[in-house]
């Protein structure tokens, strides 16, 4: 069976006048900060360098999204109202999209069925796919394989693919009997799994989402709270301003040798200049990727200044006939001095120390799998006293938040029956989202821990909290009204990301002529 039947979208200036146009490509999509100390001892010594990758657009001019829900409608959804609760957390969803997206719904219970073709999102449109939801009923078996195949074969059928953003949101409350979901190769497409209630396998969601293209996996452990763990993932798929975005890294032979990149669990090819290259996909506007390049740096015997890694990174914006975009390359510099201080940066201080909780994390979650709960909570309390004795100038919110979720993970390890339902799930979802370094809903609050979040998922989430209370007759602000109220939060959003990189060719020039001038007058 194909599903070549998507419904071809109507541009909304075609709709309604003095509608929404794209613009040409705009520099300044993502910016690159170059975080590290300025100065390095005259000894052969070891140098961080952070890379900041902010995401930074006009939303006016977003890409639309094509986005496929995989329903679980197997029996166990008519416990506790569950299938009532995900009829509304699916309303939320569809009146947040506007009429550049498309939807379809694909329910699993013993089989997968597609409801609908992929349908483009008008207000029509929205009235008609709410009735379909309303009327799902549950019963049956837990496919979710054949689910996410279904959704999979939606997207890779579509006869308009060009300038979209193609997602996967799957959402199961049960252990699967029929197929495995963990053997779909899903490498293409970003798949957002959501754990729902205490009975799901969050091994077999997590790895889904693992496997995806930047997808997550959330933990919705209380089953109040699936709209808002909806609307986090789809703040998201709403605000990408890039897609394909590339990093690459290249010391300065005879100034400085790359150890290490830590860049989360995101691709690397190392080239042939010795230049690494991270691949990590889509960005959300407001979204950051840190990268921690670990350098080695040769000694010396005279006070100098030099360039130690020189970073350059390629995007696309999605839209038809932009080219690729590649940035001018910037470069982070040391000056090599008997005087350099050993303190390191807090930026630096926060990430690394991020890096290492989040590994500890892991390593408990790893030994609770084992039925050894005593040395995983060890593990965690010694994380925490570690943390408590870090040193930074200010307080440093990564650093709080790290705090939050040990001890969250802590309390879902009280007893071999608490860790099985909430800490295994709370600790699957905490790596996943570490690793993409992207948000996703876990544990019983999911405004506890706003870790990766940006400013729209927080917008959102407080839209879906007052939805919850009365889906029938609250009004959601339209996506205008999300631009306008981020314009007056910001309102130098839209433009400071390409006023940035313009400012920094214009210093990286300036340096340049400095040093032709500097080396002409040497030479007279």
């Amino acid at each position: 069976m194909t599903f070549n039947d998507d419904e071809e979208v109507v541009k909304p200036q075609e709709i309604t006048t003095g509608g929404r146009k794209r613009r040409p490509i705009v520099s300044g999509k993502t910016q690159v900060t170059v975080i590290n100390k300025k100065e390095a001892p005259l000894e052969e010594t070891n140098l961080d360098v952070l890379l900041k990758l902010t995401g930074s657009g006009d939303n006016k001019d977003r890409l639309g999204v094509d986005l496929v829900t995989v329903i679980d409608v197997s029996g166990s959804m008519q416990e506790e109202d569950k299938i009532e609760k995900l009829k509304v957390a699916m309303q939320f969803l569809i009146k947040k999209l506007s009429s550049i997206d498309r939807l379809t719904v694909v329910k699993f219970s013993d089989s997968a069925q597609r409801l609908f073709p992929l349908r483009q999102v008008t207000e029509e449109a929205q009235a008609k796919i709410i009735d379909e939801v309303k009327a799902l009923k549950a019963g049956g078996n837990t496919n979710i394989a054949d689910g996410l195949r279904t959704a999979l074969q939606v997207l890779d059928d579509r006869r308009f693919k060009e300038g979209r953003v193609g997602a996967v949101m799957l959402m199961s409350d049960g252990a699967e009997n029929r197929g495995k979901a963990a053997e779909v190769d899903v490498s293409k497409v970003p798949v957002h799994t959501f754990g729902f209630g205490a009975n799901h396998d969050p091994r077999v969601l997590q790895e889904v989402a693992k496997k995806s293209n930047g997808g997550t996996f959330a933990d919705v452990q209380n089953d109040k709270n699936l709209s808002l763990a909806f609307s986090q993932c789809l703040a998201g798929l709403l605000t990408v301003v890039v897609q394909d975005l590339r990093l690459t890294v290249k010391q300065f032979d005879g100034d400085s040798t790359i150890l290490n990149v830590f860049a989360g669990n995101y691709p690397q090819t190392k080239n042939s200049d010795n230049s690494i290259t991270i691949f990590f996909g889509n960005l959300y506007n407001k979204e950051v990727r840190n990268i921690i390049v670990e350098l080695s740096l040769p000694g010396v015997e005279d006070e100098i200044g030099v360039d130690v890694l020189r970073v350059s990174y390629t995007y696309e914006t999605g839209v038809v006939g932009d080219p690729l975009f590649e940035a001018n390359p910037i470069k982070a510099t040391v000056t090599r001095t008997g005087s350099a201080s050993a303190k390191e940066l807090d930026e630096i201080i926060a990430e690394r120390n991020r890096l290492t909780t989040a590994k500890v994390m892991k390593s408990a979650r790893e030994k609770a799998d084992e039925q050894k709960l005593d040395e995983a909570k060890v593990m965690l309390t010694d994380a925490q006293n570690s943390l408590e004795d870090v040193e930074t100038d200010k307080p440093h919110p990564v650093l709080e938040s790290l705090k939050t979720e040990l001890q969250t993970l802590l309390d879902y390890m009280e007893s071999p029956e608490t860790y099985k339902k909430k800490g295994r799930p709370f600790a699957l979802s905490s790596e996943t989202s570490h690793e993409r370094q992207r948000y996703a809903a876990r544990g019983d609050d999911v405004g506890e821990n706003r870790m990766f979040a940006t400013p729209r998922m927080d917008a959102l989430y407080e839209q879906a909290k007052e939805f919850d209370k009365d889906p029938d007759n609250f009004k959601l602000p339209t996506e205008e009204e999300d631009l306008k109220e981020e314009i007056i939060a910001d309102p130098l959003g839209p433009i400071i990301g390409p006023l940035r990189y313009q400012i920094q060719i214009a210093i990286d020039a300036l340096k340049s002529i400095d040093t032709i001038l500097s080396t002409a007058g040497s030479a007279l």
